[in-house]
């Protein structure tokens, strides 16, 4: 396989096609190589238009929508960034060369030490993988100016939103199958937040966010 050419191929047809038209994200793109963040049993699928699976029952997102949350999330350098779901570290990895900092969480302490060990080969020196349950807690150096969710979650707990600063945002593919949409959500004072649904997409779900219950009497 030309690897080159399959990460242009992935960026003109899956990438540009789907409204992400952001020169620093194509660039990012370009120079961040998916595939060091891909299991060796699927390199194959490194610039496949699929969620790739990562092991321990978790997923890269597909890269497209990688692209449109990194284009909506707009990451300015002097920001403070938390990511729930680092899987392999590829997504944190595209955060830190926009970003000041980045903390990202992941459950699993397998992959735990694989997202750290990706982000040290590709010279990713801003961005911290813990291992922590992101549904869970608040994390000490909140609030932040972005909190990334790289899943899917029911609904948006009010624990997350407290971590934003004042004029951050949150961005989460948000809702059920067969019903989910891209959902950014700003923090426009102490009490208030705006909610904009961006786009529909599907992504599979971060473990332990509450799911809310359907019955009804």
């Amino acid at each position: 396989m030309n690897i080159e050419q399959a990460r242009f191929n992935m960026i003109e047809q899956q990438i540009r096609p789907w409204n992400v038209l952001d020169d620093q994200v194509l660039h990012l793109l370009s120079v961040v190589k998916r595939e060091d963040f891909v299991p060796l049993a699927h390199k194959a699928l490194a610039f496949v238009d699929m969620g790739i699976p990562i092991g321990y029952g978790e997923f890269m997102l597909a890269p497209r929508l990688e692209a449109r949350l990194l284009q909506d999330a707009a990451v300015r350098k002097h920001e403070k960034v938390l990511e729930i779901g680092a899987g392999s570290g590829y997504m944190a990895a595209l955060l830190a060369h926009q970003a000041q900092r980045v903390i990202s969480l992941e459950i699993d302490p397998d992959l735990v030490k694989i997202a750290r060990a990706n982000l040290q080969k590709a010279g990713i020196h801003n961005a911290e993988v813990r291992q922590f349950d992101g549904a869970a807690g608040t994390v000490a150096e909140a609030p932040f100016d972005l909190i990334m969710l790289s899943g899917s979650v029911a609904e948006v707990p009010q624990s997350l939103l407290a971590q934003l600063k004042v004029g951050g945002r949150l961005l989460a593919i948000v809702g059920e199958e067969p019903v989910m949409c891209a959902t950014q959500i700003t923090r426009t004072s102490q009490a208030e937040y705006t909610t904009k649904v961006l786009w529909d997409s599907v992504a599979p779900p971060l473990l332990n966010f509450p799911v809310p219950s359907h019955f009804r009497f």
